[in-house]
């Protein structure tokens, strides 16, 4: 399974894509962090941005995009240029009929962590283990891009079957069955909005 993920953003907008087997085994394909400057008129910095992660669908050929989902933030300005930049990915995504999943950042860290509320140095650490990677992907905004698409890709990927030793978990790691957990508790807990303090 080929997975393009998104950290959303207008001024670094991280973009990974990874391979990932049937054994949960990931591979890096190609991860950017796609910049603009805030100088920029701000139709001119979603079409960068659009025609960056457009290039790189059209060149990579994922079966699915993940694009990070911010539930809240303070800043107003940061949230605005976020779910532009998200609009931009899902229109690009919806023209070439990929499916497109949104996932909260506690969901990425539980998928490659295993702790929902670990520290982006955390993150990042896992990232460059699970890929295999001598040095952690810089800058954060790329090693999100990557958790982000590892998070989906192991979400939809099938469990192999358990063995006598392992209680039923099949050959999942602490952080896929933390992850599992966190997404049985999703579909059954009530989302309320949050105010902002």
């Amino acid at each position: 399974m080929r997975v393009l993920g998104i950290d959303p953003g207008l001024t670094r907008c991280g973009v990974g894509i990874v391979d990932v087997r049937p054994d949960r085994t990931a591979t890096l394909v190609e991860v950017v962090v796609i910049r603009t400057p805030a100088t920029m008129p701000l139709e001119q910095r979603l079409l960068a941005v659009g025609d960056g992660i457009e290039r790189l669908l059209d060149a990579h050929q994922p079966s699915a995009v993940a694009i990070e989902r911010v539930f809240a933030q303070q800043n107003l300005h940061t949230v605005m240029g976020v779910a532009q930049v998200s609009g931009v990915a899902l229109h690009a995504a919806a023209k070439r009929g990929l499916a497109v999943a949104l996932h909260t950042p506690s969901e990425v860290k539980a998928a490659v962590t295993g702790y929902g509320s670990a520290d982006k140095r955390q993150v990042q650490t896992m990232v460059a283990r699970i890929l295999g990677l001598a040095e952690v992907p810089k800058p954060a905004d790329a090693a999100d891009a990557l958790a982000i698409a590892i998070c989906h890709a192991w979400r939809g990927a099938p469990a192999t079957p358990a063995t006598a030793g392992d209680a039923g978990t099949g050959s999942l790691t602490p952080a896929q069955a933390a992850w599992r957990a966190a997404e049985r508790s999703s579909r059954t807990s009530v989302v309320r909005p949050r105010l902002a303090k």
